[in-house]
């Protein structure tokens, strides 16, 4: 299933019952994606803040970016004026995390008219295609979850699969390889991976921004069976959003995000690290 837009199919669309959703963000600078909405955007774009929308505050366990209050996300889709009808477009400003979180929140809450925009927002002004600054306003809409499940993994089941405890599932470290391999920790306390996963980093999905063709994912994975339960996690469930995208574009149908990833790992003792 395609769950890439182009930005040709946008344009001709950005009238219709269609909600764009701008995701930019900085990790460094947190306040840079706000700032550069407020600047300009695609015209009736609404702007979610990664960690004030898609992301809940951090705790004890939970990772950096845990989920988000569900209550007060709805809530701010409802206000985006979306409902179960509503397509919905998200984008950032090229690197494809930020708006592939967003899209799997959605997975999450059973809406499946969402796409993650191809390119950005890079993509949409190296083309001269219209942007704006002014911030929109909609009608308030009823969203009806329909939750997945099936789509979260707990930590619980990564430490089975961990231990060897299920080896039907496949767990994919979707960092960089030096923090895969523990030589290099910039962030988390603790350097190293979750014993047994293998390590599929996650920008090899995508090309100056853009997703590969849907053949190309899948020479990514050629390795795994397309029977395989999949887990993917990375430092906290931000990064491993483009490689669940990447999965599901190459026909892998069972597919997990553990949201919490390697520094919720990590904030429990007894789980080991390799």
């Amino acid at each position: 299933m395609n769950f890439i837009i182009d930005k040709e199919w946008l344009l001709k669309n950005l009238h219709e019952q269609v909600r764009v959703i701008d995701c930019s963000f900085s990790l460094g600078n947190p306040e840079k994606g706000r700032q550069e909405y407020e600047k300009s955007h695609i015209p009736g774009a609404v702007y979610f803040d990664l960690e004030k929308d898609l992301s809940g505050p951090a705790g004890k366990h939970g990772g950096r970016h845990p989920l988000p209050n569900i209550d007060d996300f709805i809530q701010k889709l409802e206000q985006a004026g979306i409902d179960e009808r509503t397509t919905v477009i998200a984008y950032d400003q090229g690197e494809g995390a930020f708006a592939a979180r967003f899209w799997w929140l959605l997975q999450y809450l059973g809406h499946e008219k969402v796409y993650v925009l191809d390119g950005g927002f890079k993509g949409w002004i190296e083309v001269n295609y219209p942007i704006t600054a002014e911030v929109p306003t909609f009608n308030r809409a009823a969203f009806k979850t329909n939750m997945n499940h099936e789509v979260l993994a707990s930590m619980e089941e990564v430490r089975e699969v961990s231990r060897g405890q299920d080896p039907h599932t496949i767990l994919i470290d979707s960092r960089e390889e030096r923090r895969y391999l523990g030589l290099e920790e910039p962030i988390d306390k603790k350097a190293g991976r979750i014993p047994g996963a293998l390590n599929k980093p996650w920008f090899e999905g995508l090309s100056a921004g853009y997703y590969k063709p849907a053949d190309v994912q899948k020479q990514r994975f050629t390795d795994i069976s397309p029977e395989s339960q999949i887990i993917v996690y990375c430092g906290s469930g931000v990064t491993a959003a483009p490689n669940f995208l990447s999965l599901k574009a190459a026909g892998f149908e069972k597919v997990k995000l553990y949201l919490g990833s390697f520094s919720d790992w990590i904030s429990y003792d007894e789980n080991e690290i390799g």
